[in-house]
């Protein structure tokens, strides 16, 4: 397995950067995604509603790999998309759907009294949301986002079954030159649960962060509901 390793590091650390990357893209176009489908899930509009629901309906009912394929070959058929964008496209579809419930239960968890005495300071619900709802919201939502993060991490592996050489993809093709499929696997196994261990370290680090630094804001937020009520 060392040998493996020696062998193929340049090769697995180029395909591990292309992972990460993958990874980030998808994640970073997901959230987005996430976030307005979250509005429209708890908008007041029924269309906006029903949208948001069937779109998380279907993504949470049909497997990640399906998915892959008919966005990608899909994406393919109507623009002309390198194989990168074409997958963290496919990924970010995917991951917005579980994105959009999570910052769904934040925003509905956040006290319904701050947005009242939002309202009453004159703000408008625009500004009332990205002011104070938003800012607490995004604190909550921090365990299950890298709960998620993580999980598109190690689900950005199945693009690799439409081509494209990332780590697992790149994993697959040494395995079948040297004919030593279990060690190669283990050796990629490392490398994933490398990128985990330092996702979930930066994650700790953001979520103590927030937690020190958001008290602070959240004492002020209450100080004036009650000078507003």
């Amino acid at each position: 397995m060392i040998q493996i390793f020696l062998n193929t590091y340049e090769v697995f650390l180029q395909a591990a950067f292309l992972t990460f990357k993958l990874t980030l893209t998808s994640l970073l176009l997901g959230s987005i995604i996430g976030l307005v489908f979250a509005f429209f899930r708890i908008s007041s509009s029924k269309w906006l509603n029903a949208l948001a629901s069937i779109y998380i309906g279907i993504i949470r009912g049909t497997p990640l790999i399906v998915q892959i394929a008919i966005l990608y070959f899909g994406i393919a058929s109507i623009i002309t998309l390198s194989q990168f964008w074409a997958g963290a496209l496919a990924l970010a579809v995917h991951n917005g759907a579980y994105i959009a419930e999570v910052f769904r239960g934040s925003i509905q968890s956040v006290d319904r009294g701050q947005m009242e005495a939002g309202r009453s300071l004159g703000m408008s619900y625009a500004q009332t949301m990205k002011e104070i709802i938003l800012p607490q919201a995004f604190k909550r939502s921090i365990p299950p986002l890298g709960n998620q993060f993580i999980i598109g991490l190690k689900d950005s592996s199945l693009v690799a079954y439409v081509g494209m050489a990332e780590l697992w993809g790149s994993g697959l093709s040494e395995a079948a030159a040297n004919y030593r499929q279990l060690e190669t696997y283990i050796v990629i196994g490392l490398y994933y649960l490398v990128m985990v261990l330092f996702i979930s370290f930066i994650l700790r680090k953001v979520e103590s962060r927030l937690d020190v630094d958001s008290v602070p804001k959240e004492r002020f937020i209450k100080k004036e509901n009650v000078q507003a009520l």
